[in-house]
């Protein structure tokens, strides 16, 4: 009877520390996931901070174009420009 109570509890302790490694790989993981997802939580966390502003600022833009269509054709195309400009010049130059 003995040594079946004791085998229970060699394996009831191996179980455990089983378990205990488990939740040490399940912590690291944690780590490592939130580091590698720390730039897009702080991207997520400005856009939900400026969501009022943006809502304010889309509601005065479409007002705006609809007053002055041509003239918001215009800037809508400069921006477009300056923006792709932007990205074709970080895409030539060489990252550090």
């Amino acid at each position: 009877m003995s040594s079946s109570k004791q085998e229970r509890e060699a394996r009831i302790h191996e179980l455990l520390s089983q378990v205990q490694q488990q939740r040490l790989d399940l912590g690291m993981g944690r780590r490592d996931f939130l580091q590698s997802t720390a730039r897009y939580d702080r991207g997520w966390l400005t856009f939900l901070c400026m969501r009022r502003y943006l809502a304010i600022g889309s509601s005065a833009l479409a007002i705006w174009s609809v007053r002055r269509p041509n003239k918001f054709m215009r800037l809508f195309k400069r921006g477009f420009g300056v923006w792709s400009t932007w990205h074709m010049l970080k895409a030539a130059l060489p990252q550090r």
